[in-house]
């Protein structure tokens, strides 16, 4: 494998922060080498700055993405942290359903809007879209807008494919969801189409402009933020609290805070599980939204 020199860490580290806001330390050696190594050796490069200095000057911004697919980790799994589905199924939905009865009343479908942020391969918009398959019994009543974004093309491309592996069907998904949801095909599984067309899927830097995403109801962004140094985590979640509903959910990981980080955010706590609100939140019960 090629062997990285300390300068050509550093030089990878802030090039890295530049085109996706990872904040990578230079010190992982390992982590460099191990997932540009491959790649820079089947590609013909000599050493790690020549790699930086062709994805430079790439103004197809492909190599860029090659590497932005090889340095992101994509760990995901179906129902990761059950807790949090538990939050979405017994608090969030019921709430948001209730606080936008005047559609109802009106004949409008009521409007739910989810996005999972840093979706990987999709299992947890997936997992999300099962949820409300699951839970609500017309769904000619609702007007459901589901999107997962992420950096990586290939993840994306997999996710939006819907086809897992047996080891990751294996990774937290219930047997009865996996036999309800998803056809067998030789060694993978297909995620149902009732399934895969709840679900949008589209590529994004989360900084990037949020423009013209419109307003969201939950927004999943767990285990995104550890990868961005203070000053990118503040920034991030400043954008995050402006396409919040005023009654709105935002889920981070179990083990995140924005303490300290985000003034225009509260937590709140059901079901052991922390969520956190716009302050000054208003209830919106009547049909405005588009």
């Amino acid at each position: 494998m090629l062997k990285i020199r300390p300068s050509e860490c550093e030089l990878l580290a802030d090039y890295i922060r530049e085109i996706s806001g990872m904040d990578i330390l230079p010190s992982k050696t390992y982590l460099f080498e191990t997932r540009l190594g491959k790649m820079a050796d089947t590609l013909g490069f000599p050493s790690y700055t020549a790699l930086y200095e062709q994805a430079r000057a790439d103004k197809t911004h492909a190599l860029a993405q090659q590497i932005i697919d090889a340095i992101t980790t994509n760990e995901t799994l179906f129902f990761r942290d059950e807790k949090a589905f538990d939050l979405l199924k017994y608090k969030i939905l019921p709430d948001v359903i209730d606080h936008r009865a005047g559609y109802l009343k009106k004949g409008l479908p009521i409007p739910i809007r989810i996005w999972s942020a840093a979706c990987a391969t999709g299992q947890e918009i997936y997992s999300v879209a099962m949820v409300l398959k699951d839970l609500l019994p017309c769904m000619n009543a609702y007007r459901i807008y589901l999107l997962g974004t992420d950096i990586s093309a290939k993840a994306l491309a997999k996710a939006s494919a819907g086809y897992f592996s047996s080891f990751e069907i294996t990774r937290g998904l219930p047997v009865d969801k996996r036999d309800r949801y998803f056809t067998p095909l030789e060694n993978q599984w297909k995620i149902n189409d009732e399934i895969r067309a709840m679900v949008s899927f589209r590529k994004m830097n989360l900084f990037h402009s949020f423009a013209g995403m419109g307003k969201f109801d939950l927004i999943l962004m767990r285990n995104v933020a550890i990868y961005f140094n203070m000053e990118m985590r503040k920034r991030l979640f400043e954008k995050t609290v402006a396409v919040l509903e005023p009654d709105g959910y935002l889920l981070l990981g179990a083990s995140e805070s924005l303490t300290g980080i985000c003034t225009d955010l509260e937590p709140g706590r059901h079901l052991k599980t922390i969520f956190y609100q716009p302050k000054s939140r208003t209830i919106n019960n009547q049909p405005e939204r588009t």
